[in-house]
């Protein structure tokens, strides 16, 4: 077999979509106009879209001993990701979202963690083999820091780039974590609480000063801005589609963004290729069922 590309710390959530004519307010009751479940979880999502971009992947992860287990270890199979570094933990349940949807694409999201919140150091030092022969390691804010850290902190010392998806928005990220972190991606929303900047040519520079190469700020239907070392920003705007559910949108950037840097090392190839995954998510109900293959995201990166 050949030596996996992309390795991702992350979560794995069971999700429930509810569609619905509009967001409930709270104390409201409202009817669901359709369900879906699915396969969900930042840290999933990203290494099935990465897969399906045409990528080499393994999972780092924690799930219980239920049959949603089941389901994760199937869904990652099927896609061809490594499960070595998958930890099954008893008496734990795995991690569950429940995602509403409105009429206009819009969603809000309650998750009850789970298993996730029991990855640690320790699982991350089993794979540490899987970890160090990687050429990208991604992670998000799902799971507990220690273990992300300790993933970047081997990824570093074996020369293998990390990826921060800073998601969901934190209010501030520990300044070790920054020091092993290469790329970090965030949303306008996330970088404003991270550096109390106001937009994205603002949040850019502050943030590429606490990282070791690169700054991503995502701007939904406005595209994306790349800060690299001295390099002027590069901005490129978002393609347009009719949008169905911005559900896994940001996962999905993130998963072809990863593919593409992986496959190139070229990050502004891999901005476009991001950009493309992220727009065709949209068209969709679901975040892993809107998931699009290589050749999809490569012909509307180029278009």
């Amino acid at each position: 077999m050949q030596p996996v590309e992309i390795v991702v710390v992350g979560s794995y959530n069971r999700d429930v979509v509810l569609s619905v004519a509009q967001l409930p307010a709270p104390g409201e009751t409202c009817l669901a106009l359709g369900r879906l479940t699915a396969p969900g979880g930042k840290g999933s999502n990203q290494a099935v879209q990465a897969a399906r971009a045409g990528a080499r992947v393994a999972m780092l992860a924690a799930v219980g001993d239920d049959l949603h287990a089941d389901e994760a270890l199937a869904t990652w199979t099927a896609c061809g990701i490594d499960v070595s570094g998958v930890a099954r933990l008893a008496g734990r349940d795995t991690g569950m979202a429940v995602v509403m949807v409105d009429a206009r694409g819009e969603n809000s999201i309650i998750v009850d963690a789970g298993a996730n919140t029991h990855l640690d150091a320790a699982h991350v030092e089993a794979a540490a083999g899987l970890v160090g022969g990687a050429k990208l390691v991604v992670a998000q804010l799902e799971t507990p820091v220690a273990a992300t850290r300790r993933a970047f902190e081997i990824a570093r010392a074996a020369g293998v780039t990390t990826l921060l998806n800073a998601a969901p928005a934190p209010d501030a990220i520990s300044d070790d974590l920054l020091a092993v972190t290469d790329i970090l991606v965030v949303n306008e929303g996330e970088g404003q609480r991270l550096t109390g900047a106001s937009h994205a040519h603002a949040i850019g520079p502050a943030l590429l000063q606490r990282v070791g190469q690169a700054a991503i700020v995502t701007l939904g239907a406005q595209g994306a801005v790349l800060f690299q070392g001295e390099a002027e920003p590069a901005a490129r705007g978002a393609h347009r589609v009719e949008v169905v559910d911005t559900t896994g949108a940001g996962d999905a950037f993130i998963g072809a963004f990863a593919a593409r840097l992986a496959a190139t090392g070229d990050a502004g190839a891999a901005l476009a290729w991001g950009l493309a995954a992220g727009a065709l998510a949209c068209t969709r109900l679901g975040a892993t069922d809107s998931f699009a293959e290589a050749a999809a995201i490569a012909a509307l990166a180029e278009a």
